[in-house]
């Protein structure tokens, strides 16, 4: 089954949030802050590293510098010392909307820290109750440790926000696949696969649902999608195990026929005497 996603990844580019030291502090008039960031959009994540530590030794108490520090860090592979950065930064400013996201994303995906990285996302939530974003990552954490029914709620005040936002609906549709919800499942599928046609979490979902409720040969023609779109083989395999099971059932299907007329043909000739 495919896991739930979360809605971070943006900042491991470096771009498409806000952050404090892009106005107003000395920091943005920086050339090395730029050229850091460039690094570690480029994938140049020694370079990025050694550029933000020595801006750390001018601008100590920035904590963009730190966060930034932490993420050249990830890329190096070195979680335990992002998680040291990461946390000075939220040290140095407890509402870092950012800093704390990424922390959370560490606890769960790198350190299997479920309650962890809860507490990251619901501050994140209580910083910014009206970022449906936020709200998707505290499902996703909480689809993780099991609760269901709080993923749902997040994922409803998250859609409840933002009624087209793709990935609350394609969480949400798996939280009902777990709960074996196949109509409501294939509702969120259909309607997110109508916003992004080529949505991999929707596209196996909704092969899930199909196979569940006997429609093999939808699942095969939406695994055969997948399959066109993003190659894999977990996906030719899901692909070629409901071949088989089709095939199967069919034959089943043959032979029950094949019952059936030859029971009906007993019943009428001992009839006809």
């Amino acid at each position: 089954m495919l896991r739930a996603r979360l809605a971070v990844l943006a900042i491991f580019v470096g771009f498409g949030f806000s952050f404090a030291a892009d106005s107003g502090s000395s920091l943005s008039h920086e050339a090395l802050w730029g050229e850091a960031r460039k690094f570690l959009a480029d994938g140049k994540a020694a370079a990025a590293k050694t550029a933000f530590e020595e801006l750390l030794v001018k601008f100590p108490k920035e904590p963009d510098l730190h966060l930034f520090l932490g993420i050249s860090q990830l890329r190096l592979r070195n979680p335990d010392a992002a998680v040291v950065a990461i946390k000075r930064a939220i040290d140095l400013d407890p509402n870092h909307v950012e800093a704390r996201t990424l922390l959370g994303w560490v606890d769960l995906e790198i350190r299997g820290n479920v309650d962890g990285a809860i507490r990251e996302y619901a501050k994140v939530v209580e910083i910014k109750p009206d970022s449906p974003q936020a709200l998707v990552n505290l499902g996703v954490a909480y689809k993780y440790k099991g609760d269901l029914n709080r993923a749902l709620e997040s994922y409803n005040r998250a859609l409840g926000q933002r009624a087209d936002y793709v990935e609350a609906l394609s969480n949400r549709g798996w939280v009902y696949v777990e709960q074996e919800k196949w109509q409501e499942a294939r509702r969120d599928f259909d309607q997110a696969l109508e916003l992004k046609p080529k949505d991999d979490g929707a596209l196996q979902g909704l092969a899930q649902v199909l196979e569940k409720t006997r429609d093999y040969a939808g699942a095969q023609a939406v695994l055969s999608r997948l399959n066109a779109q993003s190659p894999n083989f977990v996906y030719w395999l899901q692909w070629g195990r409901i071949g088989l099971i089709r095939y199967w059932w069919m034959l089943f299907l043959i032979a029950i026929a094949f019952l059936i007329k030859g029971r009906f043909t007993k019943a009428r000739t001992e009839a006809n005497g």
